[in-house]
């Protein structure tokens, strides 16, 4: 593998993440030698239907990171405007501009914590989920409620 620019700023952001991790946040290499893959365990935001679920995320990281966007998956299923079934993220950070707002100064870490930030605070206007999104902004009691629901059934005391 050669090692470059990249390489060695994906081993430093990895290294950051595992000494000072932010709150609720783990990120580990899916292999020891490549940096294309990283695992993630987030915890639901305090005070958000999420906030008793761990959720499990895949990052895959682009041969040109940092001038393109890693990919940010859910592996856990989540009841959100902005997600979709498959784990996908609406999100302006995740997308190249002019459509998004990616910057290569964005680290992983930065990219978690907003999309930690994301659970706690849903973007009904820029939905994956029109039926998520149309109850969020009508019923949102009824939204606390699914969102609670699938978070004790999907990412509640899972273990695999």
């Amino acid at each position: 593998m050669a090692f470059s620019a990249r390489t060695a700023r994906l081993a430093r952001e990895i290294k950051n993440l595992e000494l000072k991790p932010p709150w609720g946040i783990t990120c580990r290499l899916e292999k020891e030698d490549v940096c294309d893959v990283l695992l993630v365990k987030m915890s639901g935001p305090r005070g958000s239907p999420y906030e008793k679920g761990l959720f499990k995320l895949i990052i895959n990281v682009p041969d040109r990171y940092p001038f393109e966007p890693p990919q940010v998956k859910f592996v856990t299923p989540v009841y959100h405007p902005n997600i979709d079934k498959g784990g996908r993220i609406c999100m302006n950070m995740l997308k190249m501009p002019p459509k998004g707002s990616w910057l290569p100064t964005i680290t992983i870490e930065t990219l978690l914590i907003s999309v930690q930030t994301l659970l706690a605070t849903p973007n009904p206007d820029d939905p994956l989920m029109m039926d998520i999104a149309f109850e969020y902004k009508y019923d949102i009691d009824k939204f606390h409620e699914n969102a609670v629901k699938f978070t004790e059934k999907y990412a509640v005391n899972s273990n695999d």
